[in-house]
């Protein structure tokens, strides 16, 4: 088994543990942040919210071995600082789908592009030829920068189920292109 696939994996100064049912009110304490969930819905989660998005982050943990949502931890002390996933998208199962989010005093320090990294390896560990997204909200400058630094390219900006998103994605297969030379 490749070493970075194990549940728990240290980057550097960060480590990842998938999500299990004993970390619920660690997930209600970092969804209920407004400056956390900004870009995400807008708002902190309600307790209802968080414990339905909860129970569906668990179905989507049982889904691949190494696939899910994962805390993100800092590496000394163990503390929460954000959370990120590596999934199935959820329109279309042949590709990936990748996000992240960290507490709001984690900004800015290099953390997403550690994150993005760890999720873009594993993913590349699984399936070499999956296609990756990210859905983002379009004023998540951020998020889009450090996609764009990581080969993503944005191709849908609009409404989506009552949602304002941008959709980046990594196209990893090689695309048998005829030309007619």
């Amino acid at each position: 088994m490749p070493r970075s696939i194990f549940y728990e994996h240290m980057i550097t100064n960060i480590t990842f543990k998938k999500y299990t049912a004993k970390d619920l009110l660690d997930y209600h304490n970092l969804v209920k942040e407004d400056d956390v969930m900004k870009y995400i819905t807008g708002k902190g989660m309600s307790v209802p919210d968080a414990n339905k998005k909860f129970d569906s982050i668990l179905d989507q943990g049982k889904q691949h071995k190494y696939l899910g949502y994962f805390q993100v931890l800092d590496a000394e002390n163990g503390t929460i600082i954000g959370d990120c996933k590596l999934v199935f998208y959820k329109k279309d199962h042949s590709v990936f789908e990748i996000g992240y989010l960290l507490k709001k005093e984690h900004w800015k320090k290099g953390l997403g592009t550690k994150i993005c990294e760890h999720l873009l390896s594993l993913a590349l560990e699984i399936d070499q030829e999956k296609d990756i997204i990210a859905v983002i909200h379009p004023q998540n400058i951020a998020s889009r920068r450090l996609l764009e630094k990581s080969g993503f390219r944005s191709y849908f900006k609009g409404n989506e189920e009552g949602t304002i998103i941008e959709k980046l994605i990594l196209t990893r297969k090689q695309k048998n292109v005829s030309s007619d030379l």
